[in-house]
Formats: structure tokens, C-alpha cells, sequence
């Protein structure tokens, strides 16, 4: 697979198989901002509108614990959520 279809696999994969390594838990939004990346031709703003998408359905009980993980990480996660 290559482009967006590459990126929508992995996410799924992420999201399947890691849920029992805490340190992965960003895998599959990251790879989900990538695929909207790609499909819309690397545009910032899709990414950004992917990730606000994600963020908010966040419950409140968590959101605070996800975005300081984001930003911690943010850097390993190819900045998917900075961008």
C-alpha cells in the first residue's frame, strides 16, 4: 500500500494491536492525521481539522491526560499533532 491507504492501515493496525502498550496509545490518531494528510496532499489544515475532529470526541474524563501526551510526544508522532 502506499499514500493514504498506507497510513489508514496502519492506524487500524494501531488501533487493533497496541491497546496493551501505553506508550503506543498515540499510534492510531497519528497514523489517521497522516492518511488525511496524504490524502489531501500533505495539506496542514487537513491534518489540523482531523486532529481537532479527534480531540473533540474526547471524553472530558481523559482530555486533559491525551493532550499532555500529545505534546510530550508530539515529536515521536511525525508532530501530527502540532502541525
Amino acid at each position: 500500500l502506499r499514500g493514504p491507504a498506507r497510513f489508514a492501515a496502519y492506524a487500524a493496525g494501531q488501533a487493533a494491536c497496541v491497546g496493551h502498550v501505553a506508550e503506543h496509545d498515540l499510534g492510531a490518531a497519528a497514523y489517521a492525521i497522516r492518511a488525511v494528510r496524504a490524502a489531501h496532499g500533505e495539506d496542514p489544515a487537513a491534518g489540523r481539522a482531523e486532529r481537532d475532529w479527534q480531540r473533540e470526541r474526547l471524553p472530558a474524563a481523559i482530555r486533559a491526560l491525551v493532550l499532555e501526551d500529545q505534546t510530550r510526544r508530539d515529536a515521536i508522532c511525525w508532530h501530527a499533532f502540532s502541525d
